[in-house]
């Protein structure tokens, strides 16, 4: 029985009758009631009979969970070094986690489901029983489950016509040939490296189209919630109303609604973000990834998963064509199309015939200032209204400034829980202090706490202040900001976007929201503030990161119309970021990058692993992460590991927790697993007593 707590093992639990694996249960764990996972059954337990609790209720409202689903949980749990319970519950709706109240509970004394580590090989379809009704009755009434239905390598169908949509340009004519012969072989990896604006949608589309003719189901995965209304919108005029949507802010009704008609085959296409691609899907023919390289990809929290890799996996598993999509691939998939391992298909050139925007580097260190920005940049947005365009500033920082200053004293708004910087924000007519890790808030203090000094000043400047300028500058525009702050209600993001696409702004204001995805008809300029930030973060994917949120931001400007200007502010013209970005070249800025990384071990030419532990204070967390480096290196599995020091994070103290990390990097992924796999059970002895927390993160993306 797997169950989402956090222990390694799997529990014994008796039931008078056998029950399928994949199969949810209601048990009592401890004191308290919880919904678990039939893993495998077998006639005796493997602990004392007398230690063995039997099944309250078996909820059979549902078919099994087909096998290859168990596959993908328990490869992911495997790779991820998480319980199976922590993989398999919590990736379900939540309506089906619900321990709700079940009756009829049968006597222990039969079969044991038992802790075995093979998944089940039952894929029969069982018709949903009555008597235990957990799933909603409005979301129930759909046909019967479609999981026995021919789970066989797609057959591709008649090629579908070329003119179903727009007429393509000749790169996407043989990109579309290319990814034809991926779904004719059934398998197998692309990338689909595309310039922004490069048509690589429709390219999706006729894809998915013709999967959908093989009466197959296809699997469509964006990094944002905020992307999926203008896709989902594109899907339906084109594929119908076949379609399900799956991302964490629909309601619970409507995520168990769409998640039963995708797992029961009666939706042709998935669309959602990394949650969606733990959903069954007994047809699936085909599984795209948009804006592959995207952080938001990766799980922070809970099971640290990558929806990218997992993805990969479950082709290949599944025998099924995948298709990852970027202008600015991340560098371990530009890696593998290098290589050969993925097939690389380029649409170097905009579908609608437009050029890419001009790029200009205004050197900051040359020119005064007028709340950050520089005069090219002012009377190039003047020019643009003048001329009924519209434009983007983007900065990647929200709130009013990031900090509150005493210029006497020096003082600056300090978390009280935190080591950051509590961020000034304006709301409505006032303004407050807050923290962006923890959610700390509190009023801004009439005088500086230390000195007394009336005149505390913000320094720095967010998308509030930006705002607040050019409204002020720009009297006649109409102003409109996009950011976290400004969408926090739900429907705040699409009316927003949709007041933007209409025209009804002359200038947008946002956050990394507004950088990618979205095609902004009368968009002719763009200028970017404060990029230099990232320049010196300790992370070393940060030029990457910063190279691909340029491009994509870059790439809002001329879908439509020619003639379009990106102006970037910065200190450093000459970093290999920006004169990569001045020529649209990201097979010039990859190679630097990649030669960069091999010199120093870094992956993808290397793999790595995050110890990280938590405590009150910080010294506990590094002598536990000291403890577990000793102990690692006295593992004969230890060999060919690098392990390094442990270190606080950059950002200690978060809500009163104090942070530590220990990495681990091997030329080699086995050799990192194996040493983990050694080490990783001992751990929860060494924690015992001051540290809080520990978890390990495999692949991490920020260290």
């Amino acid at each position: 029985m797997a169950l989402d707590v956090p222990l390694p093992s799997l529990f014994d639990y008796s039931h008078d009758r056998p029950v399928a694996p994949g199969v949810r249960v209601r048990v009592i764990f401890g004191r308290r009631a919880m919904v678990g996972m039939v893993w495998a059954v077998r006639e005796a337990p493997g602990v004392a009979a007398d230690r063995v609790r039997p099944i309250e209720a078996v909820l059979d409202d549902l078919p099994p969970m087909p096998a290859d689903w168990l596959r993908l949980a328990e490869f992911a749990a495997h790779y991820y070094h998480r319980p199976l319970g922590e993989v398999l519950l919590p990736v379900l709706p939540p309506s089906l986690r619900r321990p709700a109240a079940y009756t009829g509970a049968r006597s222990a004394g039969g079969p044991v489901c038992r802790a075995d580590r093979r998944p089940g090989a039952s894929r029969a379809a069982r018709k949903r029983k009555g008597a235990a009704q957990a799933v909603p009755a409005d979301a129930a009434d759909a046909a019967e489950t479609a999981a026995g239905a021919d789970a066989a390598a797609p057959q591709v169908a008649d090629p579908v016509r070329d003119d179903a949509g727009p007429a393509l340009t000749e790169a996407q004519t043989r990109a579309l040939a290319g990814l034809r012969e991926l779904l004719a072989a059934g398998a197998g990896v692309a990338l689909l490296h595309g310039v922004t604006g490069s048509g690589k949608t429709e390219l999706y589309l006729r894809l998915a189209q013709q999967v959908i003719a093989a009466g197959r189901q296809a699997l469509l995965l964006v990094p944002e919630i905020n992307l999926t209304p203008q896709l989902e919108q594109s899907v339906r005029a084109r594929l119908g109303d076949r379609l399900a949507v799956i991302h964490s802010r629909l309601s619970e009704g409507d995520r168990l609604r769409a998640w039963l008609r995708a797992s029961r085959g009666q939706a042709d296409i998935l669309l959602g973000t990394r949650l969606a691609l733990f959903t069954p899907l007994p047809r699936l023919g085909l599984i795209v990834v948009d804006e592959e390289h995207d952080a938001s990809y990766k799980q922070q929290d809970g099971l640290r998963y990558s929806a990218r890799d997992l993805a990969v996996w479950r082709g290949h598993d599944l025998g099924v064509p995948v298709v990852l999509g970027s202008a600015t691939p991340s560098l371990e998939t530009w890696r593998h199309a290098q290589e050969g391992d993925y097939r690389l298909l380029s649409l170097p050139e905009r579908a609608q015939a437009q050029p890419l925007p001009e790029i200009r580097l205004v050197d900051t260190r040359r020119a005064r200032l007028e709340q950050g920005f520089t005069p090219q940049l002012l009377d190039a947005l003047e020019d643009r209204l003048a001329r009924g365009g519209q434009s983007l500033v983007f900065i990647n920082r929200r709130g009013y400034a990031p900090v509150l200053r005493c210029p006497s004293c020096a003082w600056v708004s300090q978390c009280r829980r935190c080591t950051a910087h509590m961020v000034l924000h304006r709301l409505g007519g006032r303004h407050v202090l807050q923290c962006h890790h923890c959610g700390d808030a509190m009023p801004v203090p009439r005088a500086c706490p230390d000195c007394g000094d009336p005149d505390i000043q913000p320094m720095g400047r967010g998308t509030q202040r930006v705002e607040e300028f050019l409204a002020q500058r720009f009297p006649g525009a109409r102003v409109l900001r996009i950011d976290a702050d400004a969408t926090r209600l739900k429907g705040s993001a699409e009316a927003l976007f949709a007041r933007a696409h209409a025209g009804e702004a002359d200038i947008l204001v946002g956050t990394q929201m507004v950088s990618k995805g979205h095609d902004f008809a009368r968009l002719g300029l763009v200028g970017v503030l404060n990029a230099d930030a990232m320049l010196f973060s300790q992370d070393f994917r940060a030029p990457e990161r910063l190279f691909a949120q340029l491009m994509q931001v870059a790439g809002r400007a001329g879908r439509r119309e020619g003639g379009a200007q990106v102006i970037v502010q910065t200190d450093y013209p000459e970093q290999t970021v920006y004169q990569a970005l001045l020529r649209h070249d990201y097979a010039r800025f990859a190679a630097h990058a990649l030669e960069e990384r091999r010199d120093l071990g870094l992956p993808p030419f290397s793999s790595q692993a995050l110890l990280t532990a938590q405590a009150v204070r910080v010294r506990d967390a590094l002598d536990f992460l000291a403890a577990a480096r000793a102990r690692a290196r006295l593992l004969p599995e230890a060999a060919g590991v690098r392990i390094h020091d442990p270190v606080p994070l950059r950002i200690v103290r978060v809500a009163r927790v104090e942070r530590a990390q220990l990495l681990f990097e091997s030329d080699g992924r086995g050799a990192l697993h194996r040493l983990l796999r050694a080490l990783l059970p001992g751990l929860d002895e060494l924690a015992r007593g001051a540290v809080q927390h520990w978890g390990i993160e495999i692949d991490p993306q920020e260290i």
